[in-house]
């Protein structure tokens, strides 16, 4: 018994630590690239090392029964050993397409594929981090001559963006027709105002395109039909998938109940508290206005409808403490006149999402227009067995099972009273919060993990290589 209370002391004195470790496990494999990269050149074959993470946080409890062996899979990109690839990116920033990049770099830098980058443009303002990234990766990655003759021996060439095709003409000139029949053209935008000639000219001369959901897919092939005139190559859609660092803290009860207790103790929400999350880059198209309405007129049902019901609470992850925008005053504003600021919480960005998966309740993915191309918080918060209530556009209803992992709602303001109504469901029905949570979780187990992805993308990227072998 003593041995016991020795043992719970020590883990309730080293809460803090703990928590910065697991916080280091959150961090995508795409930014320990990134962290990397500042160190290495951008051809240098070991670029994208990643040492191997393990489980670094076990309970004190004795476990009932040993783990499950972990049987190592081939990697689908195995056939990628040893062939030259030439990412380029438009910037290198901690947004979500670099990022995409970034882990397709490290996918095969695991299977011994040489990989080499070009940045195209310098980050706008100060921020120091992404400036010293961006110049380690400009000073070591392939430019000028050099990149023309990578381009010219890589094996693949993938464009990450539509941004991405001003550097064929720029960079390559007359070498453009030698390396379109080897580009994969990777986009995730979904804006209007993508759809340029400079930009996309060269889409129907590549070998391919990848895009992350149908519904984009199907965006753009009559998007540049109708504005641009011009045919999309063979596009293939490939899901995302989660990495497996995130499914490590995902799949660790323990580490997701310090990860809770903490979050809600900084935040001032009790554990018996029902806490609804927005976790985007504050902005109008993100919907976080929209969202605090929503949760506005669901505190008015449930006092109307006299509910007996958790306190009910909201936090926006996103917010941009240094800069304050129009639109989030215009938040912070509504939430004062509402007199709901003990209700609602605002978090400053970041890239370490865990702890706040693991301290809400209901993810609330509320992306406006045509929605997200794919929506990556969307399977990492069912990752957590969260249920998501989102908006029925984008890649978002191609992830959520309506009225089994989440509930989906309509963009704009006529979605404003049924997302409220689908809160007040998920507030005042325990079990079925529970029972989406975990259909969300087998959904990912099924087809949104990092080896799906690859999978993915292997298969893919075998059609590209093929028909670039043809152009020989």
């Amino acid at each position: 018994m003593a041995k016991q209370s020795s043992s719970t002391f020590f883990f309730q004195k080293k809460t803090r630590w703990l928590l910065l470790l697991l916080a280091m496990l959150s961090v995508s494999t795409a930014v320990a690239f990134i962290i990397r990269a500042a160190y290495d050149s951008s051809c240098d074959r070991h670029l994208f090392d990643v040492p191997a993470v393990g489980k670094r946080f076990q309970s004190t409890a004795k476990p009932k029964a040993p783990p499950p062996i972990q049987v190592k899979v081939a990697s689908p990109l195995s056939f990628m050993k040893s062939r030259l690839v030439l990412l380029v990116s438009h910037e290198l920033s901690l947004s979500g397409g670099p990022l995409l990049l970034m882990e397709l770099a490290f996918l095969l830098r695991g299977v011994g594929a040489e990989v080499c980058w070009i940045t195209i443009q310098k980050p706008p303002g100060k921020d120091e981090v992404i400036y010293s990234l961006e110049n380690k990766m400009l000073d070591r990655g392939v430019q000028g001559q050099e990149a023309i003759d990578t381009a010219i021996k890589a094996d693949l060439v993938v464009l990450n963006t539509a941004v991405a095709g001003k550097w064929l003409d720029a960079v390559l000139n007359k070498d453009v027709p030698r390396v379109l029949p080897k580009v994969l053209w990777w986009i995730h935008e979904m804006r209007g105002h993508y759809f340029k000639l400079d930009y996309v000219k060269h889409l129907p001369m590549v070998a391919g395109s990848m895009i992350d959901s149908y519904v984009t897919a199907e965006y753009w092939k009559n998007r540049t039909q109708e504005r641009l005139k011009i045919q999309m190559p063979e596009t293939y859609v490939v899901h995302l998938g989660n990495s497996k660092e995130l499914m490590d803290v995902a799949e660790d009860s323990v580490a997701k109940r310090v990860l809770r207790e903490h979050v809600r103790e900084s935040l001032g929400v009790r554990n018996e508290d029902i806490l609804f999350a927005a976790i985007n880059s504050v902005s109008r198209g993100k919907g976080q206005d929209l969202f605090l309405r929503s949760f506005y007129e669901s505190l008015q049902l449930i006092q109307e409808k006299k509910l007996q019901v958790p306190s009910i609470r909201a936090v926006i992850v996103g917010s941009d403490m240094s800069v304050q925008t129009k639109f989030e005053t215009e938040l912070r504003n509504f939430v004062a006149q509402k007199k709901i600021q003990h209700r609602v919480h605002f978090v400053n960005k970041t890239l370490t999402v865990a702890p706040y998966l693991a301290a809400i309740d209901v993810l609330v993915q509320n992306s406006q227009g045509r929605g997200e191309c794919f929506g990556r918080i969307t399977i990492e918060a069912m990752a957590f067995q969260l249920p998501v209530l989102g908006t029925s556009a984008g890649g978002t209803a191609e992830i959520v099972v309506n009225g089994s992992t989440g509930f989906l709602h309509p963009a704009g303001k006529e979605g404003v009273s049924p997302l409220a109504k689908n809160m007040v469901k998920l507030a005042t029905h325990v079990e079925r919060r529970l029972t989406m949570g975990k259909r969300g979780y087998e959904r990912v187990k099924e087809r949104f993990l990092e080896y799906h992805m690859a999978d993915r993308i292997a298969g893919v990227l075998k059609e590209v290589l093929h028909k670039a072998k043809g152009h020989h």
